[in-house]
């Protein structure tokens, strides 16, 4: 974790047409060898080995990424550099580090929304596709393995699938070029501390790079009062990461990256509320009081995931095959007594999903103007619920008729899926690219769908510093399988769990047209680039989610018709030592009648919807970021760096004189950090300052479609940390 600039590495590439234009595959650069004070090898034959590694892996990094180009799509880019520039640097958690991006919007659970849809996020390691897991609060993945990452969105070309609101497409660090490590700790308010670790190297055609943390905070999940120190909100989480690659021959790699998380989580208590008087009016052995503040409700989440990959190039032709795996278990315990006389019922709830699959992507140079790309994925995804339900029973008129007992509702299902797709990206003009393909996808599980999906990217660059783009993508996106809701509803007939109602039917995959249109300008050689990009969305059988249960689990369902339209604009400067941006978006998103999943929604909202579009629950008008970071380059004060960001909402929408009827409050919030890097011993210190102004700001009120709990940002706090390079 090196908390130094490299010049111009620094930048936030906040393009949104730049990365549509076509890729052209160039020779790498000379890179001379390894500083001698930090090099094992010894002589000038070991000096040239090295360097002749570190070209051979540059032109296959360089040869992967050509396999998969954003190709008109909109991208946003963030380098390693720039996330140490961020208050918090990469002790920070991954989420936080999205919400600076165009057109994200911070929801609670450590939820965040691209272009106000629900998650239907794809996550890529390396080109390799992350598969899913049923973690809500918990982050898998931690800055520290990020060399850099890209948000991909908008009009996607035919390579991207079944996910389709964002592709977070995320470069690994490497040992060969970033030889050494780091130690750190780092903490502050609420009891946070965080020591880590990161270390990569080099031996031969062999390179690697690991790293491992542990935080431990006061503050796990956000607070549901509004207060600074929340109560029973405590967290422990631990995360690994590994990635090792070797080079076979000047045209062949195999790569293996690992992951590992553990993350134990205290569901935060409101105060001040008593069973007996704010309760269901249940007794359990003729208790009926319970203090809010006596809760203990707790939830574990754990995931682990290897991807085995080998690429190819050679000739007119790249290929990169690869094999992943992800198992993610989520186990939800109850605080039985007080659940039952607040709720009405108390659940253990355990789920468990396994997946694996295969994937291949490939990249043909047909001839000048045209380069073929096709490939397909296969995945297998196994998942599970086990959960016993303390429940009274009742009269047809609600009243408690006896004292708990337990419901046992267990199930399982395998869901198998399958992918292909072709696109050609054709050069018409030297200025005009062209891609246009499809892609077939099909799953069977809880229910069986298949759809042909269409994709046309056209981008023109007039000049050297203009580039315009426009797109139409047909998108498919089955409802994600580890959170299909498996409840049995007959066996809580009867019971202070009945559901409001009895039609539970399974949520369909959400089938959508997409429009995208994009410009980007650089003003010259000073710096600055602004960019716009604007779409239009209409979807069959629209998929949301929400928290139905008393256990923290996302339930999918379906509305029958959706809309959602929006505009974003970026600007960003990047020159010596400065950086800065700043980023506004608009949009609105509708859905209409929900279709699946019915028994969890009150049939008075049923009906409403059922005739009229509703605002989703996640969607916020306006929604900004900005950030500026200057690093001292010269006298007393070089190595030393300060910076700030910030984020704005207009606020999430909640239940008004219709569901989803009022929006909350707008709120903003800024933070600042100070770093210092000592060059002679490595050593760095930081200060971060976040929620400056310590302002309480609510994300949700508790009330909404499929909205739980209320929950509040983060109140002011106060972090510093060092660190020693390796």
């Amino acid at each position: 974790m090196k908390f130094c600039w490299a010049g111009a590495a620094a930048l936030w590439v906040l393009a949104a047409a730049g990365a549509g234009a076509q890729v052209i595959e160039t020779a790498p650069s000379p890179v001379a060898p390894s500083d001698p004070a930090s090099r094992t090898d010894t002589g000038a034959a070991a000096s040239a080995d090295k360097s002749d590694i570190v070209v051979t892996a540059r032109r296959l990094d360089a040869a992967r990424a050509m396999i998969q180009p954003s190709l008109g799509a909109t991208s946003y880019t963030v380098t390693n550099a720039t996330i140490q520039a961020l208050p918090g640097g990469d002790n920070q958690q991954f989420n936080q580090i999205i919400l600076q991006l165009p057109g994200v919007v911070q929801d609670g659970f450590g939820q965040f929304h691209v272009r106000d849809d629900h998650n239907n996020l794809q996550y890529r390691i390396n080109g390799t596709i992350l598969p899913e897991g049923i973690a809500v609060f918990g982050q898998t993945l931690s800055p520290r393995l990020i060399e850099q990452f890209s948000l991909v969105t908008g009009a996607l070309p035919a390579q991207y699938g079944l996910r389709t609101a964002g592709i977070i497409d995320i470069t690994t660090k490497s040992g060969l070029f970033n030889d050494g490590g780091s130690v750190s700790l780092y903490g502050g308010s609420r009891g946070m501390i965080e020591p880590s670790i990161e270390y990569g190297g080099s031996s031969g055609s062999t390179n690697y790079f690991v790293s491992g943390d542990y935080r431990h905070s006061r503050l796990g999940i956000e607070s549901v009062d509004g207060s600074s120190s929340p109560l029973h909100d405590r967290t422990d989480q631990g995360q690994a990461f590994a990635y090792v690659d070797h080079i076979i021959d000047d045209n062949n790699r195999v790569s293996f990256v690992g992951g590992y998380s553990n993350q134990h989580f205290e569901i935060p208590n409101p105060r001040g509320l008593n069973a007996a008087t704010d309760g269901t009016g249940f007794d359990v052995g003729g208790v009926t009081a319970f203090p809010s503040e006596a809760l203990d409700e707790r939830q574990l989440e754990q995931t682990g995931f290897g991807q085995l990959a080998l690429l190819h190039t050679g000739g007119a032709l790249t290929l990169q095959t690869s094999l992943f795996g992800r198992y993610s278990t989520l186990s939800y315990k109850p605080s039985v007594l007080g659940e039952l006389l607040f709720n009405g019922l108390a659940q253990r709830a355990v789920k468990h999903d396994f997946t694996v699959g295969g994937q291949v992507d490939a990249a043909y140079l047909l001839s000048d103007t045209h380069t073929l790309r096709f490939g397909g994925v296969i995945t297998r995804d196994r998942g599970t619920s086990r959960t016993t339900t303390q429940v009274f029973p009742v009269d047809a008129a609600g009243n408690q008729a006896g004292q708990p007992f337990s419901v046992i509702d267990n199930g399982g299902k395998t869901e198998m899926s399958y992918s292909a797709y072709v696109q050609d990206e054709w050069k018409l003009l030297p200025t005009v690219t062209f891609n246009f393909g499809g892609r077939f996808d099909y799953y069977k599980g809880y229910r069986a769908e298949h759809q042909f999906s269409p994709r046309a990217n056209l981008v023109w660059q007039p000049t050297g510093t203009t580039t315009l783009h426009a797109g139409y993508a047909r998108y498919f996106s089955p409802p994600p399988f580890e959170l299909v809701a498996t409840t049995t509803i007959a066996k809580f007939t009867g019971t202070s769990a009945e559901a409001p109602g009895t039609i539970n039917t399974t949520p369909f995959a959400e089938r959508q047209n997409y429009f995208d249109v994009g410009l980007q300008q650089k003003i010259g050689d000073t710096g600055l680039t602004l960019g716009v990009d604007g779409y239009h969305r209409r979807s069959k059988n629209l998929i949301d989610e929400g928290q139905f249960g008393a256990p923290i689990v996302l339930t999918p369902f379906n509305y029958r018709r959706g809309r959602i339209d929006g505009i974003e604009a970026n600007a960003s400067y990047a020159k010596g030592p400065l950086l800065a941006y700043a980023n506004f978006a608009y949009a609105k998103a509708k859905g209409k009648d929900v279709v699946s999943s019915e028994f969890n929604f009150d049939p008075d909202d049923l009906a409403y919807i059922q005739n009229h579009y509703i605002y989703l629950d996640h969607d916020q008008t306006y929604t900004g970021s900005a950030g500026i970071s200057y690093a001292f380059q010269q006298g007393d004060l070089k190595g030393f760096k300060l910076g700030g960001d910030m984020i704005y909402g207009s606020g999430l929408r909640a239940d008004g004189d219709v569901p989803n009827g009022r929006g909350l409050k707008d709120y903003a919030q800024f933070n600042l950090s100070a770093s210092y890097r000592f060059a002679g011993p490595g050593i760095t210190v930081r200060l971060d300052v976040i929620n400056v102004g310590d302002h309480t700001y609510q994300i949700r009120d508790g009330s909404g479609v499929g909205v739980g709990a209320p929950q509040f940002g983060a109140r002011r706090g106060f972090f510093g940390g060092i660190s020693k390079e390796l």
